[in-house]
């Protein structure tokens, strides 16, 4: 799994299910699992930097805070170079219980870095998700078109018929006259 995917991982880890916002990282076995997976032991230090990071990165992702916050999760952690074979590495020093929530802040760093402004907030309102948009135009606003895209769609189209329909009809009700005469 790419740097990138878990990085969308964590910060989609707070959806909006059935209209209802849920934590997905709050049950302690499942983000115990989900560390597990990238390598992490899964420990209660490590959960509770990983939440705490990923909250503070939401907030930068949505233009709430900038990225000055993230700054006291990054105290004393240090990248070191270290030769591999023939090939330089670079290997970051943190406790065990950070590194994790470390590399999250290093992923969104990369993208600033490499694909500024491409890492934001899915377009619907009611939608808690973000996106990395890889299209060609940067043009990408819904995390995923057959959810959000197709809802905000399907919206927008009926509010058009609502509105044409009602400045159509006498009164502007919205009804329509009665042709069985």
């Amino acid at each position: 799994m790419s740097r990138e995917e878990a990085l969308l991982e964590a910060l989609n880890s707070t959806p909006v299910v059935d209209g209802v916002p849920r934590d997905l990282w709050r049950d302690g076995p499942a983000l115990s699992q989900w560390a597990a997976r990238r390598g992490g032991g899964g420990g209660p230090a490590e959960r509770e930097w990983l939440r705490k990071t990923r909250d503070a990165l939401q907030t930068v992702v949505r233009g709430e805070s900038g990225p000055e916050i993230l700054a006291a999760f990054l105290a004393g952690v240090r990248k070191v170079p270290r030769w591999s074979g023939d090939r330089l590495d670079w290997v970051l020093e943190v406790e065990a219980e950070r590194r994790l929530a470390v590399e999250l802040i290093l992923a969104w760093a990369r993208i600033q870095e490499e694909s500024p402004g491409r890492l934001r907030p899915c377009a619907n309102s009611d939608c808690r998700l973000f996106l990395v948009d890889h299209s060609r135009a940067n043009t990408a606003r819904w995390c995923s078109m057959r959810t959000c895209g197709n809802r905000l769609k399907a919206r927008r189209h009926h509010e058009r018929q609502r509105r044409a329909g009602g400045a159509a009809a006498p009164g502007g009700t919205g009804a329509r006259p009665d042709r069985s005469s």
